[in-house]
């Protein structure tokens, strides 16, 4: 049975306007070394650099409602067992994370539905799959994102998740992927075009420029203007991944 433990160490985000992300404590955390906090995982620098744009949102407007609000999401047994020592763990790296969730793993969409996450993010390609087909917007977390920097938070956008409408099964998670880049336009509004905490890219892999066209004016139709935009046209996108460093990839599951 899941239970959520709410963090009192951090000023709880206002829930009608606060944007949620839920993050497994596996991806926050490396693997357990015995000591008595958890190393750093493959998250850290993301969950570091969507803290940073909070910092400086407050900054422009310490009224600003418009922020991530960051649950941190168990499903594994064993580190259940030492729920204590995740929580001291996110104290020690002075993480702010808003709500401790332990879920088994038949439950989890469960708790990411009854915590109104906006966005999951895990290692585990099966749970990404699994939130994706059941309207949750997902994004696979790997060793690229542990090399990302944490003072700006990089959002790449690709496919027709970000751009176009479906009447697919996933269409609800595409629908999901709309409001979430919708959401990120709005807080990149909040910046100057120079040292901006945050930085969207559009990337195209399928067509050519007019396709990249039509994408960016899909975006600017939405409120989302983006920083670069880059047209693969069929090319590899690993370079690019490679160049960018993005902490968050939002494709489209099926490619």
């Amino acid at each position: 049975m899941a239970s959520t433990v709410q963090n009192t160490d951090v000023k709880q985000k206002d829930a009608d306007g606060a944007v949620v992300v839920a993050v497994t404590s596996r991806a926050a955390f490396g693997a357990d070394d015995g000591d008595e906090v958890y190393g750093v995982g493959v998250a850290f620098t993301l969950l570091q650099a969507l803290q940073r744009v909070n910092e400086r949102l407050l900054e422009e407007n310490p009224a600003e409602s418009l922020l991530f609000d960051v649950v941190l999401i168990t499903t594994d047994s064993q580190q259940q067992q030492q729920s204590a020592r995740i929580i001291s763990s996110t104290r020690h790296y002075g993480l702010e994370v808003s709500r401790f969730c332990f879920s088994s793993e038949e439950d989890f969409i469960e708790s990411l539905l009854k915590n109104n996450v906006q966005l999951f993010l895990s290692p585990d390609g099966n749970e990404v799959s699994q939130a994706s087909q059941r309207g949750v917007l997902s994004a696979l977390l790997n060793q690229l994102t542990a090399s990302s920097p944490s003072e700006q938070l990089r959002v790449l956008l690709c496919g027709d998740a970000v751009i176009l409408p479906d009447t697919s099964p996933l269409a609800a998670s595409r629908q999901a992927a709309q409001r979430f880049s919708a959401q990120l336009g709005a807080m990149r509004r909040r910046f100057s075009v120079f040292d901006s905490p945050l930085s969207i890219v559009l990337m195209t892999s399928r067509g050519g420029r007019e396709s990249c066209g039509r994408a960016l004016q899909e975006l600017r139709s939405r409120g989302v203007s983006v920083d670069e935009a880059y047209c693969l046209a069929g090319a590899p996108r690993g370079p690019i991944l490679s160049l960018l460093q993005p902490h968050l990839l939002l494709i489209d599951v099926e490619e």
